[in-house]
């Protein structure tokens, strides 16, 4: 598993206090936040703020998202366990080790090759064996496997991809940021009927862009 030490944990602590000063209220989410050794997703420069509030450079012109973001998404998400969640957008694997964390039936794909790559085989080396992995066009979901009780996008979409919201359960929900380049609008939109979908949105953020024939 990961290493971790006492003033990590200590670090995690106050990461979770200081999300729910800021509004995250999911006891779960922040357990989750507590518990998941944020540290070891990041390059060694950037390890002393591992546990700040912030976002950072992953390699191939990613990143790792803020705690707050991660946190908020997860909350917005309303996961319990075995909800069969598909995450657009491995990454680092953090978001995904959070998820993980909640017990959810997880299926995340990631559209570059070099971090599905490392990510896939450092999540496995670690021990996270009942995390599926793929590597493919995540804007096109994961049709195979269809239908999720849940779908989160962790880059942000010109769009709400048409696919994605077709591969959820009745009463299932999609949580993905949506506008240009430049920021974004999380929304979480709940499939009502075969066609009926509602739209809730939940304020600005700015994330990478969603590569993929229905992203940018």
């Amino acid at each position: 598993m990961f290493q971790d030490g006492y003033r990590e944990q200590g670090l995690r602590k106050q990461l979770a206090k200081k999300l729910k000063e800021k509004g995250i209220s999911d006891t779960k989410v922040l357990d989750a936040i507590a518990s998941v050794p944020r540290h070891v997703f990041l390059d060694k420069a950037f390890l002393e703020q591992a546990y700040q509030d912030k976002a950072f450079p992953i390699g191939e012109g990613q990143t790792i998202s803020q705690p707050y973001t991660v946190a908020f998404q997860t909350q917005l998400l309303e996961v319990g366990k075995d909800t069969k969640v598909l995450e657009i957008g491995t990454g680092s694997g953090y978001q995904a080790c959070v998820l993980s964390h909640l017990k959810v039936k997880l299926y995340t794909i990631e559209y570059n090759k070099a971090l599905y790559n490392k990510t896939s085989n450092f999540l496995r080396s670690a021990g996270l064996t009942k995390i599926n992995f793929f590597f493919g066009d995540g804007s096109l979901g994961l049709p195979s496997f269809a239908p999720f009780d849940r779908i989160i996008v962790t880059a942000g979409a010109p769009s709400i991809p048409e696919k994605l919201i077709h591969q959820l359960v009745i009463g299932g929900k999609l949580v993905i940021p949506v506008g240009d380049d430049k920021n974004q609008m999380m929304l979480r939109i709940t499939r009502i009927s075969e066609n009926e979908f509602q739209r809730e949105e939940f304020g600005a953020f700015k994330f990478v862009p969603l590569l993929g024939k229905d992203g940018w």
